[in-house]
């Protein structure tokens, strides 16, 4: 157990039995009163938002998270089967964890996991992904006055908006939380 007073931005707490990431912890001392910490922390399972306001000697229980490098091996069901680059360990990890950034996965990308007490508790995709174009309809001469853009399958079979350019057989750069095309790879 530690003293809220050791708490900073970003630690993994149990607070009242679950896990809660802090998101925000100020230092107050208002008036003529007792000092006190005022944190926002986000429900690490849920994402709900809780307010609490700690005295500067409560104790709070910090966890001991541990993030690493995966290796996406395939879908089972409703979870991942992810593999430790290191130990060659498989983990099946709830795809909700990923959140929408799962529909660009393919396999054999590298996804990053923490886990606390051998439970995941977070995963992440990476910021872009190299993507293969499966279908495009082909540009008509004339369609690019300005910049318009027309839709297009990905290799993991997500419709994304990209330029004329783009044809079947190119390989785009995809930003995996938004879903944006970013540029035309070589």
């Amino acid at each position: 157990m530690a003293k809220a007073s050791e708490v900073k931005n970003g630690n993994i707490l149990r607070f009242n039995g679950e896990l809660v990431q802090v998101e925000e912890f100020l230092h107050r001392t208002p008036g003529n009163l007792r000092a006190f910490y005022q944190a926002k922390m986000r429900n690490v399972k849920t994402g709900k938002l809780v307010e609490y306001r700690f005295r500067v000697d409560e104790e709070v229980e910090i966890c001991r998270v541990e993030t690493s490098d995966y290796q996406y091996l395939y879908e089972d069901g409703e979870a991942l089967v992810v593999m430790d680059n290191t130990t060659y360990e498989q983990f099946n990890v709830p795809k909700l964890l990923f959140g929408k950034s799962i529909r660009f996965l393919k396999e054999g990308m590298n996804v990053i996991i923490a886990f606390e007490s051998d439970e995941p508790i977070m995963a992440q995709t990476p910021s872009h992904v190299e993507l293969e174009i499966t279908y495009s309809e082909p540009a008509v001469k004339g369609d690019t006055s300005t910049n318009a853009l027309k839709y297009a399958t990905v290799e993991t079979g997500v419709e994304i908006k990209v330029p004329m350019f783009i044809n079947q057989g190119d390989k785009v750069k995809v930003d995996t939380r938004t879903g944006d095309y970013v540029e035309r790879v070589k």
